[in-house]
């Protein structure tokens, strides 16, 4: 199923059979997207939302010399753009980092889920609140950590994110992403992200090599980031990994 990924492993909000069905039969069409498109430009009138099956994307800014910043990294179960249903518009553009796999549905599949299914439509707009605590912590993180404290709390939660739907056992997952990504993620030049990349490794907290990161001590790296995964909402009762359990 499309959907089998969406607020998986989130504490209180897990899709009934009936809602999920419901939440398939709205999809329109599946599409998949190379890495590196533009599929949503700032403030295009839009009818449709995007959810994330499989791949990477990211919501940016560009500023006045095309220098880009972004603002939200998506990982599979996602969806992308699901504000886009009250706004009509958005004020970022969208793109896939990698090569992608989503799922389009309709607004108006969505006026019949808000007209006769008040539980699944709050669990969709509790979808849209996890995507506001993630931008509050990624505000914290620019405006109060150091370059080391911004990466190491990106992979922290990176990790965290991709561990409920099975793409990461706990310590080590794929991140198809660049380097120059992660300093567009953090606000720091791809300078600045190859010495604080080989800090984190030879500090014995992380590596970073071919699109992998190997977390070699997930507490340590969360102190270094601060990182605190209260606001992902994640089940608590998901085993930890063995990595996790041996840290101090």
């Amino acid at each position: 199923m499309f959907t089998d990924r969406f607020l998986k492993g989130r504490r209180g909000v897990q899709l009934g059979a009936e809602e999920r069905a419901v939440l398939e039969g709205a999809i329109s069409e599946v599409r998949s997207i190379d890495a590196r498109a533009t599929i949503v430009s700032a403030g295009e009138p839009l009818s449709n939302s995007t959810l994330l099956i499989d791949g990477f994307m990211c919501r940016y800014l560009d500023d006045r010399e095309g220098m880009r910043q972004l603002v939200a990294v998506q990982v599979p179960g996602d969806f992308v753009d699901l504000h886009a249903y009250p706004l009509k518009t958005l004020d970022h553009d969208v793109a896939t980092l990698t090569a992608a796999t989503v799922a389009i549905v309709p607004h108006r599949a969505l006026d019949g889920i808000n007209a006769t299914m008040p539980e699944l439509t709050r669990k969709l707009w509790f979808s849209t609140l996890l995507d506001a605590a993630i931008h509050r912590a990624w505000l914290f993180r620019l405006g109060r950590l150091d370059a080391v404290g911004r990466v190491a709390h990106f992979l922290s939660e990176t990790n965290a994110r991709l561990l409920p739907v099975g793409l990461s056992d706990g310590s080590r997952f794929a991140l198809g992403i660049t380097q120059n990504d992660i300093a567009e993620i953090c606000g720091i030049t791809n300078v600045h992200a190859n010495r604080v990349l080989r800090q984190l490794r030879e500090e014995g907290l992380c590596v970073f090599r071919s699109s992998l990161v190997d977390i070699l001590d997930v507490r340590g790296l969360a102190r270094r980031g601060q990182f605190n995964p209260d606001y992902l909402y994640i089940d608590p009762d998901m085993p930890p990994s063995s990595n996790e359990s041996q840290a101090s």
